[in-house]
């Protein structure tokens, strides 16, 4: 009770207090508002006069971004070409090669092997090469691998199956045992100098299949490899595609992309399509053997080959070198689940009912010596074609193999043998992207800047497109090609130069020997055949011995055209004695007249211009 007195009173004496303070004069009013005025303009002259409105402070303009340790990237090849993928990363004094690939030869180049990228760069700059990564096993990724370890034998960084087929390679050149080959597996980062590399899962045709994060000091940089997306692979799980949206979401300065089905609408379908049509078709070939021509290294297609025989009580034989080869790595490495008893050789082949036969060959590309071909022509050794034959190409022809492709179907078919390749059994899937997986690759990743890669330039342009199309700017697209030097520092990214990025031949044991002069001299022959003329010549009197005798090859036929090569010995000698009788002893300049004198007479015969090799013997 007496608390609240007090604050009773208190609150009396506060109110009493304020009533009692007199009230301010007018005079003290106004002395007030002049202590204030003089006190604002002392102020004023001090710090200086203020705006009556804060007006609002300008805009700071944005730093600009901060440029780091710059990046090359340099394909060396597979741009605008199917084949040698192989592209080197090279940052201040490390550089490391993605793949390293090769091509096969096409029409124009008679006699040679295989084609393989130019090193010549990779050589000067040879003391900042810390490996080579792969990213699967297919020959347009590792053939060429043989070749460039011969000369640089560095670290080799690949997947189980991928190294797998790698070291089959290597023993056959006799480098094995030196090599440096390194097992890596998804979500694994390999550091090679100022670079760090991070192998990512995809889906291919292949096994074992992984696209790269190449982590560097100017940003992440990835590489698809050759992918798909195959939400129901037959082994190994589905493409990284968390991983790929990690990356995205934390930046990605370059997304190097796989087009070659940039073309294609869609989706690329699932490898089980093939499976099923695999069920009906051994269904209808039911009483016939089975021979399926596939890729060599499809081991999930070979898989599902082998399903389908065990399931309706077939044997399997293999034909085809490069097939015995990829199916005994994948048996040894467990890639390959066959049941005891399944496969046979291709020698005991004719021990078996046809009806229990499936024989798995190489060849469906028409390839000249492949055991399909030599089938279609009666050469192989093992296997006959007849009418109780049902063969399936189980592969699209690569472009440019059309025609040897069709060849090899005619010759099946007129032994009799029922041959399935039309697209509507669906009896291939391809391995690559289709338009909307590129797609969703480039909306996950989000990168900065995009370079399409592996494929020629219709390939790569309608990447670009599609790259666009998804909100890649376009300026920030880059329609590289072999050679160019690709250089960023984390803020631009242009092209800076060129560094030699030609096409190596390899024919027989020989690398690089055949140069352009050479498969000129070839075409030449190919297409106008060869005529030498021979002469023999007394050194001391200049009298003329032996000839001039004509031999043609490849020209005309010498039977049919006696009058056409005397005419032209005939001219040969004329030529020659009148030479000798001007007292012309360069036997160079001799050689040069006989040449262009025959070269004009047999066009003005023929219209043809066969290669003319003048030969000139002294006694």
């Amino acid at each position: 009770m007496s608390n609240n007195n007090d604050k009773t009173a208190r609150t009396v004496y506060r109110r009493k207090k304020t009533e009692a303070r007199p009230a301010a004069s007018a005079e003290q009013n106004a002395e007030q508002k002049k202590r204030a005025a003089r006190s604002l303009s002392a102020k004023i002259q001090r710090n200086g006069a203020r705006p009556a409105l804060r007006q609002a402070s300008a805009p700071r303009q944005p730093k600009e971004p901060a440029r780091r340790t710059p990046v090359k990237i340099i394909p060396l090849g597979g741009l605008n070409e199917i084949g040698k993928n192989c592209t080197a990363i090279e940052c201040a004094n490390d550089m490391l090669i993605i793949d390293c690939g090769m091509a096969f030869p096409d029409s124009e180049l008679f006699g040679v092997d295989i084609v393989l990228p130019d090193y010549s760069y990779v050589e000067k700059n040879i003391d900042k090469l810390r490996g080579v990564v792969l990213t699967h096993g297919h020959e347009d990724h590792i053939g060429g691998l043989p070749y460039f370890l011969k000369k640089f034998n560095v670290p080799v960084y690949g997947t189980r199956l991928t190294l797998g087929l790698v070291e089959g390679k290597l023993e056959e050149h006799g480098i094995l045992a030196g090599a440096k080959l390194n097992v890596v597996t998804p979500r694994q980062t390999v550091k090679l100098g100022c670079m760090a590399v991070e192998f990512i899962r995809v889906n291919h045709s292949i096994p074992d299949a992984v696209g790269m994060a190449i982590h560097t000091p100017a940003g992440v940089l990835i590489h698809t490899g050759d992918f798909k997306v195959d939400y129901t692979p037959i082994e190994g799980g589905i493409i990284d595609l968390q991983r790929f949206a990690e990356l995205g979401n934390r930046g990605v300065l370059a997304l190097m992309s796989d087009s070659t089905n940039a073309d294609r609408p869609g989706f690329t379908m699932s490898e089980r399509k093939v499976g099923e049509s695999f069920e009906k078709l051994f269904a209808r070939a039911e009483g016939r053997r089975i021979i399926i021509a596939t890729f060599a290294s499809n081991i999930h297609r070979v898989q599902q080959i082998i399903n389908n025989a065990v399931s309706t009580g077939r044997k399997v034989a293999v034909s085809g070198r490069s097939m015995v080869n990829v199916i005994s790595i994948g048996i040894e490495l467990g890639y390959l689940k066959v049941p005891e008893g399944v496969l046979v050789d291709i020698e005991m082949v004719s021990r078996y009912p046809a009806e229990k036969m499936v024989i798995v060959t190489t060849g469906s590309q028409g390839e000249p010596m492949s055991a399909l071909t030599r089938m279609a022509n009666n050469e192989h050794r093992q296997v006959t074609i007849t009418p109780m034959d049902f063969i399936i190409i189980s592969a699209n022809p690569i472009p440019g193999n059309e025609k040897l492709v069709t060849r090899v179907i005619n010759e099946l078919m007129r032994l009799g043998a029922h041959v399935v390749y039309e697209n509507i059994y669906d009896v291939h899937v391809s391995g690559h992207a289709c338009q909307e997986e590129q797609k969703l690759i480039l909306s996950i990743t989000k990168p900065k800047f995009f370079i399409p890669v592996h494929g020629e330039y219709k390939h790569l342009y309608q990447h670009k497109a599609t790259a666009v199309a998804v909100g890649i700017p376009e300026e920030n697209v880059i329609l590289g090609d072999n050679g160019f030097v690709i250089e960023t520092d984390g803020v631009d990214m242009k092209v800076t130069g060129t560094v030699p990025a030609g096409r190596v031949f390899v024919d027989g044991l020989g690398v690089g020997d055949v140069g352009s002069i050479v498969l000129r001299d070839r075409k030449h022959l190919a297409e106008d055949g060869l005529i030498i003329a021979v002469a023999t010549i007394d050194r001391d009197t200049g009298v003329i011995l032996a000839g001039p005798d004509v031999v043609s090859r490849g020209f005309v036929y010498v039977r049919e055209s006696e009058e056409l090569l005397g005419e032209a010995r005939k001219l040969l000698t004329e030529t020659l004695q009148d030479c000798l009788d001007r007292n012309i002893k360069d036997w160079n300049s001799i050689k040069g007249k006989m040449k262009d004198n025959l070269s004009e007479f047999i066009f003005a015969r023929t219209k043809r211009s066969p290669m003319i090799l003048p030969i000139i013997m002294e006694l």
